[in-house]
């Protein structure tokens, strides 16, 4: 889900495009590159922002939400649909070259609002740079993978209320207890 084009600068941090593909509908190219590794997956893509007018009837078809986005506003409608209707949301974000990642909404119960617990403050920051290595995004979206098999999968550890953090300058990891 996204209703942005495909520019130069995302190159660099999201595999999925090409310089041929620049000013194309991002969903569109990744809905033809990922179904031309394996045809048999059914893949929905939805060209457009998740809003509150669409957000129950969209995130009521799936199992869980996974978030690749890169505001708060989402992120908090994404959480507080998810609380709704009862989906587990696999958190992530990035910042540089830093990155976290969480479980939301599954057993232990927390919530993005755990985590951000006042969204008028958060919507009040101003914007974050969007400057990001490319390396952020692969190693985060993995660990996100990574618990979504998990979850799906039923074993392991969940970061199911606490937070993994990894700064890729200093290599740090920690995981935050919520």
């Amino acid at each position: 889900m996204d209703s942005d084009i495909v520019s130069l600068t995302n190159l660099q941090r999201q595999v999925l495009y090409t310089e041929a593909e620049l000013d194309f509908i991002k969903v569109e190219c990744a809905h033809k590159r990922l179904s031309a590794l394996n045809r048999e997956v059914n893949i929905q893509s939805y060209p457009y922002k998740l809003t509150k007018e669409n957000a129950d009837e969209i995130i009521s078809k799936y199992d869980l939400v996974i978030d690749g986005c890169d505001n708060f506003p989402t992120r908090y409608l994404i959480n507080d649909t998810c609380v709704k209707l009862g989906k587990p949301y696999v958190y992530g974000a990035i910042f540089g070259l830093q990155g976290q990642v969480s479980v939301f909404n599954h057993k232990s119960g927390k919530t993005y609002r755990d985590l951000f617990p006042d969204e008028e403050e958060m919507l009040a920051m101003p914007p974050l740079s969007k400057g990001v290595m490319g390396i952020t995004p692969a190693v985060t979206g993995s660990v996100e993978a990574s618990e979504v098999i998990k979850l799906i999968c039923g074993y392991g550890e969940l970061l199911d209320g606490k937070l993994w953090t990894i700064d890729l300058r200093t290599m740090e990891t920690n995981i935050i207890a919520l």
